[in-house]
């Protein structure tokens, strides 16, 4: 497998966590289809340094939040954001990732997330009204987005495991850059997005990966894959 892709998963594993028994399951169904050699390494948290995470072809920050060091988390995800590596964010990757942007893109360095600072003054990431505890939904994409041209459609079904989301009352303002919308809940809600300018950064608050476990493709999983190919050269 010398030539093959190499994809960290930045987090804390656990067999605990459904995500966590999916993940390879879509990265290996992937590989099998595309015909792309896939392996992947389960970082954690306290190790996702930008030194430990540079010869991979890819990230993909996993769910299962609050992870054991978010410092390092969110070194791992700027990384990527400023050097161009592909980016793959699922739920709590979803979460750090806009919380990363909003301190060191929009520089508040005052940004928390209420699930580590329930007190923060500026919590971007804030709790969900009702919770989406194993729950579904059905997501819209906007059109033109990575995530619309993945899965070939403008909507699919989404399933969550998921306590906090992007605080309403920042919304606006952390769209208006290079940050882009690009999937939204049937009430309109923010629950995807990608950076624009970078070759592949794309975050989803839902779990694409639990397909997987229905024996299902995962389209973003596949276009990120390819996107770490490309990067691979």
């Amino acid at each position: 497998m010398a030539d093959a892709v190499a994809i960290a998963l930045v987090g804390d594993r656990s067999e605990a966590v459904v995500a966590h028994r999916a993940i390879p399951l879509a990265l290996e169904r992937c590989s099998r289809e595309s015909g792309i050699a896939v392996r992947y390494e389960w970082v954690p948290s306290e190790q996702s340094t930008p030194a430990r995470i540079s010869a991979f072809d890819g990230i993909w920050c996993v769910p299962g939040s609050p992870y054991k060091s978010m410092r390092d988390v969110l070194l791992a995800i700027r990384h990527t954001r400023e050097n161009g590596v592909p980016f793959l964010g699922t739920c709590g990757g979803f979460q750090h990732a806009v919380l990363e942007y909003a301190r060191n893109v929009l520089g508040w360095i005052d940004a928390t997330h209420a699930e580590t600072d329930p007190g923060g003054v500026r919590n971007v990431i804030a709790p969900l009204e009702c919770g989406l505890l194993d729950g579904e939904g059905v997501v819209r994409f906007r059109p033109d987005t990575k995530l619309a041209l993945a899965y070939g459609a403008l909507e699919t079904k989404a399933e969550y495991l998921c306590r906090y989301a992007v605080n309403p009352e920042f919304r606006g303002a952390l769209l208006q850059g290079p940050l882009q919308e690009t999937a939204v809940d049937e009430q309109d809600d923010l629950r995807a997005i990608e950076l624009r300018g970078h070759p592949f950064f794309v975050a989803t608050l839902f779990q694409p990966e639990r397909a997987a476990l229905r024996g299902r493709a995962v389209p973003i999983v596949d276009a990120f894959v390819r996107a770490c190919h490309v990067a691979r050269g």
